[in-house]
């Protein structure tokens, strides 16, 4: 639990709008799983007081980290950060950028970057 607050203050604060370099595939999911429990806590909260602009609120507010994270992560696996866009295509997008936010990245240094699991 520990680690996943630390990666998402990470995402979130020091790498807020960093679009260069990459991002392991822990940070990514770390960062997705922390998204969806903050969600569903909003969610309750907002149904609870009738405040129903917290969600989008937050939203606003982490969409330009998770784009940032997003492009990383393609970065990560040797792809343009273009690749983001495939999500859009209805259906068959979110399951193909799936696949490659779960893909392993490339080992040692690529077009952007080292290999963020070296030291």
């Amino acid at each position: 639990m520990n680690e996943l607050i630390e990666i998402y203050k990470t995402v979130v604060l020091k790498k807020y709008a960093e679009f260069n370099g990459r991002a392991r595939r822990r940070e990514y999911w770390m960062f997705v799983l922390a998204n969806f429990i903050v969600a569903v806590i909003l969610g309750i909260i907002a149904n609870l007081i009738h405040a129903y602009f917290l969600s989008a609120l937050y939203s606003l507010a982490i969409i330009v980290p998770g784009i940032a994270l997003s492009i990383r992560r393609m970065h990560d696996i040797n792809k343009s950060g273009w690749w983001i866009l495939v999500g859009l295509i209805p259906l068959i997008g979110w399951i193909w950028l799936i696949i490659l936010a779960v893909q392993e990245g490339t080992k040692g240094p690529n077009t952007y970057g080292p290999d963020p699991k070296q030291p």
